[in-house]
């Protein structure tokens, strides 16, 4: 009986083993993920502490692209929300970088599921299940690419209805913000100055980083004025550049990028939500200044350059069609339309620069900067008799030695 046992003991505990794992429910077949959790509902301020190879989880409807990217540069490897990656709104394509890039989404999980969770514990994602210690403790909706692929063929089906509605609230706006460029609004008294300077208003949109590269010449020769907008402040840094100003609620920009930046700006907001940025500052112990304006914050950067008489403005990374708005979860376009109305004749867009022109590799033109060396001295050689002899003299020893 015991060498009977001993004989079948392998095939006994694949038998438990297999029966454990059935009691779990996990799917035969489905990936999985395992990993230290980190969460935040505010998805710009997780990507500032997340690290690479963990997860993330955020409570985030109508993920946009630049959360999408800042995701990916973390090195993320799942990404659970408790809310739902798209509704509709706008074509997913945040879900399909993500899913392109291999990383494991799972949506709709639940209010319950985000205290239910503890930062930084370890979680095992298995399909659209999470798991800690081997039991389940949510279950959301997994997205694959064919889930993509009817997400977005619904929100195109939409796409009408959505732009006429956001024209409509665009319309009605735009009259009430109107003294944006009907009345002088009060400016902060800065020490950085603009007159007669060109100025660089970073915001950290679509491309950014790429047109920025492709600005690398112009930002040395000219050295504009560097305005940072929120999170345009750490992109700047990233450049090996120091941002002149920073100006936004503050809330999506490092604390290194505050500390560094000559003059801080913080955007008041006229619709009643006061200075959001103030309370961060007065703890890091930094001057700034208020700058009261309705808007957006990267509209009243412009709004900053233009009126304080800056030769040329150039813009990276600012947002300006319906779906990056949409994105941003904003419903119109009133103030944007507007600032761009009064600062167009100084303003250059950079978004997309870095597509118009690609220049050649340096490795491509070296063979033919080589031949074009080498021709004059080959040209010398044969039209020179003294070479010519030389070469002959050198075939004659050959021959002497073969």
């Amino acid at each position: 009986m015991f060498n009977m046992f001993k004989k079948n003991w392998g095939k006994i505990k694949e038998g438990v083993v297999r029966k454990m794992f059935s009691c779990l429910h996990w799917p035969k077949k489905a990936a999985f993920h395992a990993g230290r959790l980190r969460k935040d509902r505010s998805t710009k301020k997780l990507i500032q502490r997340i690290r690479p190879g963990e997860i993330a989880l955020i409570a985030h409807r109508d993920l946009d692209w630049t959360a999408a990217e800042g995701l990916l540069r973390c090195g993320v490897k799942a990404v659970l929300n408790t809310d739902l990656f798209c509704s509709g709104l706008f074509p997913p394509a945040a879900l399909l970088h993500l899913l392109r890039k291999k990383v494991h989404l799972v949506e709709n999980l639940g209010e319950q599921f985000f205290d239910a969770v503890v930062e930084g514990e370890e979680v095992r994602i298995v399909g659209g299940s999470v798991y800690r210690r081997g039991v389940a403790i949510g279950r959301g909706d997994l997205i694959t690419e064919s889930i993509y692929e009817q997400v977005f063929r619904d929100a195109l089906q939409r796409r009408e209805q959505v732009v006429e509605d956001f024209l409509v609230n665009t319309l009605n706006y735009a009259y009430r913000e109107r003294r944006l460029i009907t009345e002088n609004i009060h400016l902060p008294p800065l020490k950085t100055v603009f007159k007669n300077r060109d100025a660089v208003v970073v915001i950290r949109g679509k491309g950014f980083r790429e047109d920025l590269r492709a600005m690398k010449l112009y930002l040395r020769e000219k050295k504009p004025v560097l305005v940072g907008v929120d999170g345009g402040g750490d992109a700047l840094l990233e450049f090996g550049l120091t941002p002149d100003i920073i100006i936004g609620d503050m809330d999506s920009v490092s604390d290194e990028a505050l500390r560094q930046a000559r003059e801080l700006v913080v955007h008041a907001y006229s619709d009643g939500r006061g200075v959001p940025g103030r309370e961060r500052l007065d703890r890091l112990g930094l001057n700034y200044h208020v700058f009261s304006a309705p808007g957006t914050s990267e509209d009243i950067a412009l709004l900053l350059a233009h009126d304080l008489e800056a030769a040329l403005i150039v813009a990276v990374g600012t947002h300006f069609s319906v779906t990056e708005f949409l994105e941003k979860g904003r419903k119109g376009m009133a103030s944007t339309i507007l600032v761009r109305l009064k600062v167009g004749d100084r303003l250059v867009d950079a978004k997309g620069v870095s597509r118009l022109y690609q220049p050649r590799k340096a490795g491509v033109l070296l063979p033919l900067v080589i031949c074009a060396g080498l021709t004059p001295l080959l040209a010398m050689a044969f039209f020179s008799p003294l070479i010519r002899h030389l070469f002959s003299l050198m075939i004659f020893r050959l021959k002497l030695l073969l």
